[in-house]
């Protein structure tokens, strides 16, 4: 059975593939280095780790219509099924398939904090994980410490976990795939985690909103199986590359994600931070009553002046986030495009546009801007903008592979519908307790 099963992989040497003391009981000395316990002696590292050279001459930038050809990697095993009939460098999203180059041993649980309905679910995943399918399960030690999970029913399951802490623990070379429970915010989440390649993500809908998260529990068993022997089609959720750039107004402690610019002087002049965000970049007015008043520029070219609440920049998958509640059109995540939205604009002239991917956006405050601005990045990481600092904003070489229930198409209008009725339904809710109450 062990020969027939290992027949259906396509097998690739790796060149990384030195024997590594076993560091828990979940590991083997067969598998990649920092896991488990070798984490704790490890000097610091960060997780929100910045490209190397190397990565930026492979993946070098074109201004080409389509943006930069995306990885088709995804963690140390997975990659896309190459389709001989594409057009144009673009697949038809029906025919995105997910295979591995080697059967995968580990995986990623991202769990809602502190929610008492995931606890059932998620201890069932981990047993059938560990004892069914002997994968190494890895999980946030925050996740481990939740107090609604400290009780014995747990314990014979906790003891096979492999522990990390976020911006602490690098994993992004011990994960072959991702499982996230509870809504939309936990794929962003396992976003985050991942600053280049990113493993392939399979998300349940057990949260409150499930855009972005196109499976029921129900059937969990099957359709891990299935996504385990590379059956499932996949669709890549494109990325911002993100860059903040700062002028070192004060001495001071600095990030260790920050990447500090000297330009030959002694003392340091910019400090940069990158990010990768999968939703959107929201700049913004902050506490200030007065309108943010903010250059835009576009591959160099100033192409208008933002006056108003700020003004958001979103990939496609974030079109359905705050952009369409800005006034933006809805675009499916296989289009590639970077989308402006205006917030609140005090200018009519000045509506939602759409960019090609791979155009690179520039945003700065106006000479006589009244006051600082604010950024954040999926709804994290916001910081004070001030004036000679700038926000540089492209498309990332890094997207997410997100496992489609069916196919892209058919999932993202199902998706649609889907948060029509659970609008109309907590509206009609809403309306009925008002009524309870008169």
């Amino acid at each position: 059975m062990e020969n027939s099963g290992e027949s259906k992989w396509t097998l690739k040497s790796d060149a990384s593939s030195e024997p590594f003391p076993k560091c828990c009981s979940a590991c083997d000395s067969s598998e990649e280095p920092f896991r488990g316990k070798v984490f704790r002696n490890r000097t610091k590292t960060r997780s929100m780790s910045m490209p190397s050279a190397h990565c930026s001459a492979k993946f070098r930038r074109t201004q080409s219509l389509h943006g930069p050809s995306p990885v088709t990697t995804f963690g140390p095993k997975a990659c896309m099924l190459k389709n001989p009939k594409a057009v144009m460098h673009i697949q038809d999203p029906a025919s995105q398939r997910l295979t591995w180059n080697k059967p995968p041993k580990s995986v990623l649980i991202i769990k809602k904090i502190r929610d008492a309905s995931l606890l059932q679910p998620f201890k069932d995943l981990c047993v059938f994980l560990t004892q069914q399918k002997n994968m190494i399960v890895y999980v946030e030690r925050k996740v481990i410490e939740d107090p609604a999970i400290a009780n014995e029913s747990f314990v014979s399951v906790k003891k096979n976990f492999c522990t990390f802490r976020e911006d602490y623990d690098d994993i992004s070379n011990c994960v072959d795939f991702i499982i996230c429970l509870g809504g939309d915010g936990t794929l962003l989440y396992a976003s985050s985690l991942f600053q280049e390649s990113v493993p392939p993500v399979m998300a349940f809908h057990l949260g409150s909103l499930g855009f972005l998260t196109p499976f029921n529990f129900d059937t969990y068993q099957s359709q891990v199986n299935q996504v385990i022997e590379g059956n499932a089609a996949i669709i890549l959720r494109s990325r911002l590359e993100v860059k903040v750039v700062k002028e070192c107004r004060e001495k001071g402690p600095v990030e260790e994600s920050s990447l500090i610019i000297t330009n030959g002087d002694s003392e340091p002049k910019h400090k940069t931070m990158q990010y990768q965000v999968l939703n959107e970049v929201v700049v913004d007015r902050g506490p200030s009553s007065y309108l943010s008043n903010l250059d835009l520029f576009l591959d160099g070219h100033l192409i208008t002046t933002v006056q108003g609440d700020g003004v958001i920049v979103s990939t496609p998958t974030g079109s359905t986030a705050y952009a369409v509640a800005a006034g933006a059109s809805m675009i499916h995540p296989n289009v590639p495009a970077i989308m402006i939205t205006p917030i609140c604009p005090h200018s009519l002239s000045f509506r939602p546009i759409v960019v090609p991917a791979g155009v690179k956006l520039k945003i700065m405050l106006t000479r006589d801007a009244r006051n600082t601005a604010w950024v954040s990045l999926d709804g994290r990481k916001r910081q004070e903008i001030a004036y000679g600092d700038s926000i540089t904003i492209t498309s990332s070489c890094f997207p997410v592979p997100s496992i489609c229930f069916r196919d892209p198409v058919n999932d993202w209008f199902e998706s649609l519908a889907q948060c029509l009725h659970w609008n109309v339904r907590k509206k009609q809710s809403h309306l009925s307790s008002e009524d309870e109450e008169f």
